[in-house]
């Protein structure tokens, strides 16, 4: 696929809100899955990514600067939130509402301010979970909660939420305000049924599911719909985006939860089985103890583990060797991509655009990241 294929070089219209001084947005995911995909032989994946950094370079570089207004600091609440901000991120969501919205008319002032406030909405989630989960450690820094309290930890994610709605309330895109709240609702029920199941290892799939649907995916699917509403798409087509957005973010979880136990550390930016010692089940631990239950003795010394201990290296190995030898990394990567190829089919309803086929390519991309 060439850039011409994207539509780059052919008059495809920029961002209005894009001026010659905003600053070059950082490339930073697009960037890495496109190495990733290199090393892994994926050539052709890394080569569209390489041409879809090219391709929302203005509308990165818009929503990084009108981002940027909300790194003030002057109190210990908005120094804990920017404490999490200037360390950038994936910015996935943010880039779900600019394709979203390109598949239609276009991305404007409205889809920027739809876009801050999704990443809003998402930062506000980390700097919660850290506190609910003691986490010692955010994007390779020591987490907000750990330099400021949790305390202030809590009342920057509060604030960042409130700086989310605003965001959408002056937008005044239709549909978008209402069903943030609603999707903010479900996050918040997700996390209480997370809570309920903390600790426990008898969470089975459909159980994992709904936790996933609600904390994750419910996310994706709203910025999606944000941007078909932003750029003037129709309600099926919207509907099909926003299947598209929970397809992605349950693969997205799943990719997450191999990570738990395949990734490399210093690229994640948490330790080896960290979710189950925060109480957290993951997909392939609980496919792991489905066909080995002789497992859950190791998986509770493991989650029993005191925070900052070290993991018993035995029950670890003991634990890796049956996940191993129960197929579960397969078959959650088998899960991700299944996901991911439902979310590539809703597209076919969708009109054939440079940004439709560049949203194919950000779900192919959700199963090779490695952080």
């Amino acid at each position: 696929m060439f850039l011409n294929d994207w539509g780059l070089g052919m008059g495809y219209p920029s961002a209005a809100t894009t001026t010659a001084t905003v600053r070059p947005p950082p490339s930073e995911v697009l960037d890495r899955l496109s190495r990733v995909s290199g090393d892994r032989g994926h050539t052709g994946l890394a080569r569209r990514l390489s041409e879809l950094m090219l391709f929302l370079r203005e509308d990165l570089g818009s929503f990084e600067a009108s981002f940027g207004e909300k790194l003030e600091t002057g109190d210990v609440v908005r120094d804990s939130a920017a404490h999490l901000l200037v360390r950038g991120g994936k910015r996935m969501r943010p880039l779900c509402v600019m394709l979203a919205s390109r598949v239609g008319e276009g991305f404007d002032d409205r889809g920027v301010d739809l876009a801050v406030a999704a990443e809003l909405v998402h930062s506000a989630t980390l700097l919660h979970d850290d506190v609910v989960d003691l986490g010692d450690v955010r994007r390779g820094a020591p987490a907000a909660r750990t330099v400021f309290g949790n305390a202030a930890s809590i009342f920057a994610g509060d604030w960042l939420l409130i700086e989310a709605l605003r965001r959408v309330r002056r937008a005044a895109v239709p549909g978008t305000l209402g069903s943030l709240l609603d999707v903010i609702d479900e996050m918040i029920h997700a996390e209480a049924l997370q809570l309920e199941s903390r600790g426990r290892l008898d969470v089975d799939r459909e159980g994992w599911l709904q936790v996933v649907e609600g904390k994750t995916a419910s996310l994706f699917r709203w910025v999606m719909l944000a941007g078909a509403n932003a750029g003037g798409l129709s309600a099926e087509h919207a509907a099909s985006l926003e299947a598209y957005g929970t397809d992605i973010g349950v693969a997205f979880q799943a990719v997450d939860d191999l990570l738990d136990l395949t990734g490399d550390a210093d690229a994640t930016g948490k330790a080896l089985f960290a979710d189950v010692r925060e109480g957290k089940m993951t997909w392939p631990l609980i496919v792991a103890l489905e066909r080995a239950p002789e497992v859950a003795v190791d998986l509770a010394a493991i989650a029993g583990s005191p925070p900052g201990a070290s993991v018993d290296s035995a029950a670890a190995g003991r634990v890796l060797e049956a996940v191993k030898r129960t197929e579960a990394i397969a078959d959650c990567r088998t899960m991700a991509e299944g996901r991911i190829a439902s979310a590539v089919a809703r597209l076919d309803t969708l009109p054939d655009t440079p940004a439709t086929r560049a949203l194919a390519t950000v779900a192919a991309a959700v199963v090779e990241r490695r952080s």
